[in-house]
Order: C-alpha cells, then sequence, then structure tokens
C-alpha cells in the first residue's frame, strides 16, 4: 500500500517525527562505532597484544570497509528497499560487535571491526534516505538538520560514552553495549516505513567493484601515509591505484544506461559545493579530535571521560547551529553565504587554536566553541544541498555520496595532522631520547633501548616511559616530560594552523563556487513517498 505524506495530517507529522528518531538512533551507532575505540585502545593492547601496527588496524579497518561500501549500499538500499538493507546493516553491526568480546587475539579483533565496519556502510546511507523520502517537504530541512547534527557530534558521544563504562567495566562492555543498542534499533525500525526506487535498472556491478576498490585504495593510502612515512611503496601504490581507478570510474558510469551513481551529479554547483562543504567539515572534526584529543590528556593531564566531557562545547556548538543553519539558507537564499562563512569561522577556530598559547581549558573551550558554530552552520545546509538535488529514486546513493564525503575527509585530516604531528616530533625529540637512554644504559642497556624506543615514538610513550621510572628517579621523569612536551606542542601548533589554513581556501572557494539557492535551477527534485 503506498501512502502519499501530507503537511496537513497531524499523524503524519507524529509519523515522520517518530522515523527521524529512529534513524537519528541508527546513524548515532555507526558514527560513535568510528570513535568509540579510541578510548578503548590501550586496554584493548594491553590484553590482547596487539602491537602498534595491529593497534592501528583495530582502528582504521572499520573506516576502510565503511568508506569503501558505502555507495554500492546506498545503491542496494534504493533498488531492493532502505528499511530492509538498514536491517541487514543492523544484524551485521550487532553480530560484528558481539564477537569481538570473543576473540583472543588482535587479528580476529580486527576480522570483527572489518564485519562492523560493513555493517555500518548498509546503515549510513540508508538512514539519510529514509528521511528524505519519508518527511514532508515542508519539515524536510529540518530533519536534515537534526540528522547532520546527530551525525556531526555522534564521535563525542562515543568518546563519552566508552569513556564511562571503561571506568568501571573491562573493555568488552563497550562492544556489549554496541550489540544491545544495535538489538534495540533494530526492534524500533520494525515500525517505520521503507521507500526504494519505482524502477531500478540493472544492478552496476561494475561500477560497485571499481568504487570500492578506488575509495578502499584512497583511504588506505591516506590512513597508513603518517605511520609508513608518505613514500612508502605500499602508500605510492595505493594512492595511485585509487585515483586511477576513480578516473575509471568517472569513464565507465559515462557510459552506461544504468550507473551507480550519475557524476553529472557534480556537475550541479550545489551538489558538489555540498559535498566539498562536507568533507571540508570532517576534515577539521577528525583532524580536531585527533590533535586536541591528545592535547587533553598528554599535555593537560585528563582522564578519557574527563577528555571526552572536554568535547561538550563541540556538541553544544554543532547542535544548536545545525537547526539554524539550514532555516537561514532555505528563508534568504544564502546556501554560498552559510556554507562559506560557516567553513570560514570553523578554519578561524582553529587557527586560533595554533595560533594562541593554549594554557588553560577554558581556552581550549572557547576556540572549539568558535569551531562548533562554524561547522554547525555549514552542516544541515551542505547536506541538504546534496539530497535535494539527487533523483528522488536514487536518495540512497545521494546520501552514500554525503556519507563518503565525511569518511574521506576524516581520514584526509587525521592524515595530515598525524604527518606533521609525527615528522615535528621525531625532528625534535631526538636529544630527549639520546639523554634518557645514556642515564638508564649503565643501569639496564634493554630497558634502556626499550625506553629510547618509546620516547621516540609518541608522546604518549615518552609519558609511559617517565612514570615508570618512578620516584627513585624523579628528576629523569621530569626531564623526559619536559623535552618530549616541548617536542610535542610546537607540531601541535603547526598542525592546527594548516588545517586551518586548508579549511580557510576552502571557504574562499566556496564562497565564489556555491550557488545561493540550495536547490540548484538546473535539477528539480520531485516530492517524494513512502511505502507503508
Amino acid at each position: 500500500m503506498r501512502v502519499e505524506y501530507r503537511t496537513d495530517d497531524g499523524s503524519t507529522s507524529l509519523r515522520a517525527g517518530w522515523l527521524v528518531l529512529i534513524t537519528c538512533a541508527a546513524v548515532s551507532l555507526v558514527v560513535a562505532g568510528i570513535a568509540a575505540l579510541n578510548t578503548a585502545l590501550p586496554d584493548i593492547a594491553a590484553d590482547t597484544g596487539a602491537t602498534t601496527g595491529q593497534m592501528t588496524w583495530i582502528l582504521d579497518s572499520y573506516t576502510l570497509i565503511l568508506a569503501a561500501l558505502l555507495l554500492p549500499a546506498g545503491a542496494i538500499g534504493d533498488r531492493f528497499g532502505r528499511r530492509g538493507v538498514l536491517l541487514i546493516g543492523l544484524v551485521v553491526f550487532g553480530l560484528g560487535s558481539l564477537a569481538a568480546i570473543w576473540v583472543e587475539g588482535p587479528t580476529a579483533l580486527i576480522v570483527t571491526r572489518f564485519v562492523t565496519g560493513a555493517g555500518a556502510a548498509l546503515i549510513m546511507p540508508t538512514t539519510l534516505s529514509l528521511i528524505t523520502a519519508g518527511v514532508p517537504k515542508d519539515k524536510r530541512a529540518f530533519a536534515i538538520s537534526v540528522w547532520a547534527a546527530v551525525a556531526g557530534v555522534g564521535a563525542i558521544a562515543g568518546f563519552f560514552v566508552t569513556g564511562v563504562l571503561l571506568n568501571y567495566f573491562h573493555w568488552h562492555s563497550v562492544f556489549i553495549t554496541f550489540a544491545a543498542s544495535t538489538a534495540l534499533v533494530f526492534g524500533l525500525v520494525l515500525t517505520i516505513g521503507s521507500s526504494k526506487d519505482e524502477h531500478p535498472g540493472s544492478f552496476d556491478v561494475i561500477g560497485s567493484l571499481t568504487s570500492t576498490a578506488a575509495i578502499a585504495g584512497v583511504v588506505f593510502g591516506l590512513l597508513e601515509g603518517p605511520h609508513r612515512g608518505w613514500t612508502d611503496p605500499l602508500v605510492l601504490s595505493c594512492l595511485c591505484v585509487g585515483v586511477v581507478l576513480v578516473a575509471v570510474f568517472i569513464l565507465v558510469e559515462r557510459r552506461r544506461t544504468d550507473p551507480l551513481l550519475d557524476v553529472d551529479l557534480f556537475g550541479n554547483r550545489a551538489f558538489a559545493a555540498g559535498s566539498l562543504s562536507v568533507m571540508l567539515q570532517f576534515l577539521a572534526s577528525f583532524g580536531l579530535f585527533f590533535l586536541i584529543l591528545q592535547q587533553l590528556q598528554l599535555v593537560f593531564g585528563y582522564s578519557p571521560l574527563k577528555s571526552a566531557v572536554a568535547l561538550f562545547p563541540l556538541v553544544v556548538g554543532v547542535g544548536s547551529f545545525a537547526l539554524i543553519g539550514n532555516w537561514v539558507a532555505a528563508r534568504f537564499d544564502s546556501l554560498r553565504f552559510v556554507i562559506s562563512i560557516g567553513i570560514g569561522v570553523t578554519a578561524a577556530g582553529v587557527i586560533a587554536l595554533g595560533v594562541f598559547d593554549i594554557d588553560a581549558y577554558w581556552k581550549v573551550a572557547v576556540m572549539l566553541g568558535v569551531c562548533a558554530v562554524g561547522m554547525g552552520l555549514a552542516m544541515a545546509p551542505s547536506t541538504t544541498a546534496i539530497m535535494s538535488n539527487t533523483p528522488v529514486d536514487n536518495q540512497g546513493v545521494g546520501s552514500a555520496v554525503n556519507d563518503t564525503a565525511r569518511e574521506i575527509g576524516a581520514a584526509i585530516g587525521i592524515a595530515l595532522a598525524g604527518s606533521i604531528m609525527a615528522a615535528g616530533y621525531e625532528s625534535r625529540i631526538g636529544p630527549t631520547a639520546d639523554a634518557a637512554a645514556a642515564q638508564i644504559s649503565p643501569i639496564d642497556p634493554d630497558a634502556a633501548a626499550v625506553a629510547d624506543e618509546a620516547i621516540r615514538n609518541s608522546m604518549a610513550g615518552a609519558v609511559k616511559v617517565s612514570d615508570e621510572l618512578g620516584p627513585m628517579a624523579s628528576s629523569l621523569a621530569d626531564e623526559i616530560t619536559a623535552g618530549a612536551r616541548a617536542a610535542f606542542e610546537e607540531p601541535l601548533q603547526t598542525s592546527f594552523v594548516v588545517l586551518g589554513s586548508v579549511l580557510a581556501v576552502g571557504a574562499v572557494f566556496l564562497g565564489w563556487f556555491t550557488p545561493l539557492k540550495v536547490v540548484d535551477d538546473a535539477v528539480s527534485a520531485p516530492s517524494q513517498h513512502m511505502d507503508d
């Protein structure tokens, strides 16, 4: 039975609100899943014996498979029904989370993260496409604003919940909580309607395989670059192959009658600007998470839970201004100004973190608040511009483009910040590591070699060495901590300035390129409906 949504029906509005609530609950699981293990990783590594490389992939395997599968997953939802694909995604996500509590080694845990990421790829695009297909047109902008706000701050919720759980329980509790939450959301999703493409063509297998390989190559290269080095043959090969496959994907899609993605959509300025804006926002947010969490924990000495609470200015700012940005963009036909000003304000906040001496938390809070205002303003209008300029039957693919832009932006932000931090710290920490090894070596040469490597690897390693020395060597411990902090803080500030500068250039470009209206004149957005 087909039901056409009407704005004058009170039950319809209630039903649409319930749809938004349930889909936002589902997407919050995916976003929290990206961030949660950052907090739990030290405990996981201690229990499983994970090496540094394995620790990296416990985190990155989820992101890699999520980003790679988003476009095919969105198309599958459009073709076979978005609610059904969402339910399958929740089952896969929940089973992957639950399996993690029974694994014994890091390799098996990485496999469970791949499974969970595949489930997340089925969940994420279907949530937004269900909203755009199921909410009345006059309420759609607000609904997208709510979704964008939840997707924007879900990572902080992941940090916070994980911090609370680890304060009282074993790290298994994180995965148990994800599995239980997924089961609850699964039951709730059964109460909402579905939607799909009324006239799907043949499924684009070649486009799906090409896009998956292309995005996997690019994201893998970006994730591994800071660890292996950008001249590493594997990193260079993956990046080059990924870029070539992107070009192949474009050529293939232009020749297909039923393409996975109509690449000509990027000729629509609102669609293209929205995609670029989303990528820049997540470049900023995940670059900030990477840097700020280290600063709070290693310089300010905050616990993981206290660090998550310290990020709450982002939650308040993004949550509030995401609701404002869409209204302003639609009410005054000012998409260009809202997006460019939002990215520009974010750039100012990030640069300020690098320019000013941040020696107290209140300064961090103020700068994070500025960043949050900018991200909040740009976030919802960018997503609305993507979805409003995507044909009605391809809303899942449009949502997947939005989500892929997020994942690629996040990978670039972490890669950029991580590379600057690693190179800067490595170039400055040598004298401190040498001095520490020289003092420890006469007592225990093996311990000196271990300490030297840990100090050179990261400030976290240096802090751990300092803590393990104990009160009997307090002067050496203080010397190591001071030297590591000095080696850490300058590249930290440089990273903020570079990230902010990239955003500033992006803001200027968006101010020139973005059209005034959310819906570009070149594309009409037909009315949308839901299946009961």
